[in-house]
């Protein structure tokens, strides 16, 4: 595997003026910084569409999700994360970190990365997926209480012999990889909110990577989700699409 540890952020901009001056930000400045690190692998954020028919459905706390953001960690992922933390406090002593007014962040957090799986339209391995281009992906983000339960393991089996396949054959899909909880970040450079302890694989994302059009995908996508059995608590199932830098509104 290319990466041992990775990292989701889901952000929330409560005061819509400011989604040009936090673009510029992150598009310009904060992801360029992180990429040239030799610990991170790769990194991508994702603009969540406003398409109730893509299935848009969230827990109150994620509802207002604006954005989703990713990073992939090589190995030893303690020295990857140790500077990719000294680089967030640096730039925040520069000047140039992530304070910013009306952003929400309902999770930072590390997740393990679990399976790749690639579609055969794609033609590539389920590690080169994150560098291919893409249009957009689908988030699902699920919660569990007990998180290994037999009820649960059951269900990781639905999703990996059953579901996951029945993605790849969607039209507009090129792969999927998934994920499970690994801790909360906690960096100094951040105000955090009091926010419950949760224990390794308390969480499951699954990332389906898409060429398509987002949206005619993610409808697709829909019938297909549907069928897969109701374990656990849903946060966050929605549709984001890739961000074009010249010509993303606001900028």
């Amino acid at each position: 595997m290319f990466a041992e540890l990775a990292f989701f952020s889901f952000v929330e901009l409560t005061d819509p003026t400011q989604h040009g001056a936090y673009n510029r930000w992150h598009l310009f400045d904060h992801r360029p910084e992180n990429l040239a690190l030799p610990g991170v692998a790769w990194g991508e954020r994702w603009a969540v569409i406003d398409d109730a028919a893509a299935g848009n459905a969230a827990d109150p706390g994620f509802a207002g999700t604006d954005y989703v953001a990713m990073y992939w960690f090589r190995s030893p992922v303690d020295a990857s994360v140790a500077a990719w933390d000294a680089l967030g406090e640096a730039s925040f002593q520069w000047g140039r970190g992530p304070i910013i007014p009306g952003v929400r962040r309902p999770l930072l957090a590390f997740f393990r990365p679990v399976k790749g799986y690639a579609a055969p339209s794609a033609l590539v391995a389920p590690d080169v997926l994150p560098f291919r281009p893409n249009r957009g992906v689908r988030v699902v983000v699920t919660r569990f209480d007990d998180p290994h339960t037999p009820e649960v393991h059951a269900a990781h089996e639905y999703e990996d012999r059953t579901l996951i396949p029945g993605i790849l054959d969607v039209e507009g899909v090129a792969g999927v990889w998934t994920f499970s909880y690994s801790h909360p970040q906690r960096h100094s450079s951040l105000p955090f909110e009091e926010s419950p302890e949760r224990g390794p694989g308390s969480m499951r994302v699954r990332l389906v990577y898409l060429d398509g059009d987002p949206g005619e995908a993610s409808r697709r996508l829909l019938e297909v989700e549907a069928s897969a059995p109701a374990v656990g608590e849903r946060l966050l199932a929605t549709t984001a699409a890739a961000i074009d830098p010249f010509a993303y509104p606001g900028l």
